[in-house]
Parts: C-alpha cells; structure tokens; sequence
C-alpha cells in the first residue's frame, strides 16, 4: 500500500469510526451537524491530499443518459400509483420546510458528493480505499435512520436491513461508481431529483413499505448496469450521441403529460375524479374491480337526490353507495346510505363535509389489477 493511499485509507476508518458510534451508540448528528462536518472533512481533506478538479468529458453524456433513466423511472413509478394509491404531500412550501429540510437535503448531497469524488479520485485506483469509501456514505445516509431502541427483535432487524440497509447499500453503489467512472456532477443531479421529488411533488405513489424498499432496491441497480453498458460502448461522435439523446427526451414529454393528466384526475385535485371500487356492496349496479367517476360537488349538497349514487369519505376511506335518507336536524342535514347489495341501511350518519360528489358513469372491471394488489 502506497503512503498516500495508507492515509487515505486511515481517514476513511476515522470517518467510518465517528458515523459508526453515532448511528449506533449515540446520535449527536442533527442535519446541520453533517453539513458542517462535511465542510470540516472536505478542509482535512484538502490540506492533506489536496485538490481533485473534476475532468471527465463524458458527464453531460452520463447526465443525461440518468435524466432519461430518471423520467422513463418516474412515468413508470406514478403508473403503478395509478394501480396502488397515490398520497398527498404536506406543503413544504414554506420557510420552515425549506430550512429545516429542503436546504439540509441541497447542502449534503452536494458536498458528500464532493468528498466522495475528491476520495475516489485520490485513491488511484486502490480498491479497499473504494470499497471503503462506498461504506462510508452508506453511513452517512443511515444518519438519523439506525436507532437501536427499536431493533431489539431479530423481526425488527429483518426489516430495518431490507426495507432501509440494502436500498442505501443499492444507491450509494450506484453512486460510487458513476463518481469513479465520470465524475460527482451528474451523480449529484440524481440525488437531488431522487431525495426532494418526495417532499416538493404535490401527489406521490404510495406503495406499502416493501414494495417501495423493493423499488428502490432494485432502480439503482438498473441504472447502474445501463451505464456500465452506456460506458463500454466506444462512440466517437459525443455531439451525434447527446443529440440522439435529447431525442429521446422530446419522446418522453407526450407519454410524462399523460401520465401527469391521469394522476392528477385519480387523485382528485379535478372537477371530476376516478376510484376504483374495493368491495361488493353496490352489486349488481356497481361491481368489485369497476371503476367510477365521481362528479364533484364542492359542497353544494342541493345538487342531491335521494336515490343517486354519491361517493364519501368515511374512516379515511371512500365509500360509494346510494342516498336513501336525508333528515334536517338543528339546520343541520344528516345523510344515510345503502349499498344495494346490502340488506340494510349504514349504521353512521353523513355529513355534508364528508361527501365528495355524485356517480354517473362506470368503467367496468378495469379497476381489477389495483384491487389484487391492494388484497395481496
């Protein structure tokens, strides 16, 4: 082992040491915490291995060969929301979300990044420092995320190594190997996209815990095998390639405006919604796997008759039956439905804030596949 790559190798055990103890002895580390110890590393780091600048001329390439990874990624991701369920964001549109989340989320990928690719590049290609390096930031992304209160079951760990351990593992190998190969810039677009669509994105797919742990397993490890094999080929002509590029760019602006119009009319946030129904209770007039339209009222309650189909929320769920029953209490109206395949009246009253609007139309057994999964 050379002299340069011995310390270099040490730093990295230091590093290893420090986020060790702190993600599973004593947490200290808040999110501005990291930014000014990764300002505090890449300062060490500069003072005793120097400047690395960042020389690769293939990154625009790379860059946009992830961008076209990541749209086709997210057109695939928001359609099997479409199957599953879709969550509403919280607003993080304000200075506290900005602060506190936003700017932390900018500031450490930006200089971990830096760090990774200033140690990559140092370690003139010494294996063990790169396989050590790749470990230190998957300690830096368990910040926050490894407390040992809660895995006391052999259960409990199961999942913490599967649902976080193995995707962080999955991005930061992804993420080692695209700074190696071509430089930190279009790895810290990536990180960028992938850490904030969750948080300024206003619908996001809501899959159940494994299944997303499944997603973000396995994405990292399809972009990283398209560009092990992007960066086999041997093009001469970058100019001709990055055109062909921007190409398939323009193509996936049709398919990304569908798929964007369709979430947002499942998702409610149009004068017209789409849901699938879960159950059996309006057989024969609505069936199990149909989906319906649901045609809002905005809280215009005088738009209903008794005997429509209306759609509701009840216990955090959308209920659509039949209005059989309005009475007037205090001014007040109180609704009451029936599924008709049911023999008897709901046994809760409804509100005229809990109803959403009237169903007019159908689309058959369409609905089917978000169903079986949602049983599964």
């Amino acid at each position: 082992m050379k002299g340069n790559s011995r310390r270099l190798f040490i730093f990295e055990m230091l590093i290893l040491i420090l986020l060790f103890i702190n993600n599973f002895v004593s947490s200290i580390l808040s999110k501005y915490l990291v930014v000014l110890l990764l300002v505090g590393l890449l300062v060490i780091f500069y003072y005793f291995f120097g400047y690395e600048k960042d020389r690769h001329y293939l990154w625009k390439n790379v860059t946009l060969e992830i961008i076209i990874f990541l749209l086709l990624f997210f057109i695939l991701y928001y359609i099997l929301g479409l199957v599953m369920s879709f969550a509403r964001v919280v607003d993080y549109y304000n200075i506290s979300s900005f602060k506190n989340i936003i700017i932390p989320i900018i500031l450490i990928t930006i200089l971990k990044e830096i760090l990774r690719y200033w140690i990559i590049a140092k370690s003139y290609d010494y294996k063990p420092v790169i396989i050590i390096s790749c470990l230190v930031f998957i300690m830096f992304d368990l910040i926050g995320k490894s407390d040992l209160s809660l895995l006391k079951e052999k259960y409990d760990i199961f999942i913490f190594i599967a649902t976080i351990i193995l995707p962080v593992i999955s991005k930061n190998v992804l993420c080692t190997y695209v700074s190696y190969k071509v430089g930190y810039k279009p790895v810290i677009i990536y990180l960028l996209v992938v850490e904030l669509f969750g948080y300024l994105m206003p619908i996001i797919p809501n899959p159940n815990q494994y299944l997303y742990s499944i997603i973000w397993l396995i994405a990292p490890m399809i972009l990283l095998y398209r560009l092990y094999l992007y960066l086999k080929k041997n093009k001469h002509d970058k100019k001709v390639e990055r055109q062909e590029n921007k190409n398939k760019l323009i193509a996936l602006i049709l398919p990304l405006i569908i798929v964007v119009v369709l979430v947002y009319f499942v998702s409610g946030y149009f004068h017209h919604q789409a849901v699938v129904i879960a159950s059996g209770s309006m057989e024969n007039t609505i069936s199990k796997g149909d989906i319906v339209i649901i045609e809002k009222i905005d809280g215009n309650i005088d738009d209903l008759e008794l005997n429509q189909v209306i759609a509701y929320t009840y216990n955090k769920r959308i209920i659509v039956h039949r209005l059989v029953k309005k009475i007037i209490v205090n001014n007040e109206p109180y609704f009451y439905t029936k599924g008709d395949a049911n023999n008897d009246i709901d046994n809760y009253k409804i509100t005229k804030d809990m109803i959403i609007g009237i169903v007019n139309y159908k689309i058959p057994y369409i609905g089917y596949p978000t169903v079986w999964i949602n049983e599964l």
